[in-house]
């Protein structure tokens, strides 16, 4: 499955340049706030906190920025947050699949349903593009942190199926159900972890031309960019 999200690659590296914006860190601070909510506020209790919190400090999140997002699930609020996949298809009919965040699932629906369309496609119901993915837990640690043979073996040790390192960043893979503990056991020698989520792999790729992939890029780039939208996978080979 090397390279399986090529998209990935290209997220990580515009979060690189533009993470000074705000709606990165928005993003950030509502996983947090919600991961605190729905678990133990202490991280070293809550794996999906302490997740989340490592993704915030990779894109360089301000510590205060931080606590206040813990603090935030403590006050009392009519806005709850809720996790919503939506699916669809893009541009010459890739499959996309967009995981969302959102206190207002009708304002989401009908900004993405926007965006396909302007797109040159359309949204669809659950199960309309997900058959042509698989899920599996995916760990991302800077390159900083460890040579690409040191990670391999620490791939081994945890428990995990396969890693691969590019120029970015190296990159774990597991059992969905996993990839805590997987996680758990990578920490025992990593400190900085740029995103431990589960993903959606596509079982197979589209090919497309050089013109269509810079629509494509373009069109997955403007759904990442919506308040809402916390995870974009495709099966587009860019």
């Amino acid at each position: 499955m090397a390279g399986h999200s090529h998209w990935a690659g290209i997220k990580h590296k515009k979060g690189k340049a533009d993470k000074a914006r705000s709606n990165l860190f928005s993003k950030l601070s509502r996983e947090i706030t919600v991961a605190a909510k729905l678990g133990d506020k202490n991280p070293d209790m809550n794996a999906r906190l302490r997740s989340a919190i490592q993704s915030a400090r990779s894109s360089n999140m301000p510590k205060d920025n931080i606590q206040r997002a813990i603090e935030k699930s403590e006050m009392n609020t009519d806005s709850n947050y809720e996790n919503i996949r939506y699916e669809g298809f893009g541009p010459k009919t890739i499959a996309v699949i967009v995981e969302t965040l959102t206190n207002n699932k009708n304002r989401t629906a009908s900004n993405l349903r926007t965006i396909f369309q302007k797109n040159g496609g359309n949204l669809g119901t659950q199960g309309s593009a997900s058959h042509n993915f698989q899920q599996i837990g995916v760990i991302k640690i800077e390159k900083s942190e460890a040579s690409d043979e040191r990670i391999f073996e620490l791939t081994a040790d945890s428990g995990a199926n396969e890693c691969f390192s590019n120029e970015d960043f190296h990159e774990i893979q597991c059992d969905k159900n996993e990839i805590y503990v997987v996680k758990k056991n990578l920490e025992k020698n990593i400190s900085n972890f740029i995103s431990t989520e589960i993903e959606w792999v596509p079982l197979n790729k589209i090919e497309i031309s050089s013109v269509e992939k810079e629509e494509i890029i373009n069109f997955l780039g403007i759904l990442d960019d919506d308040d809402d939208v916390q995870s974009v996978y495709t099966n587009a080979k860019l």
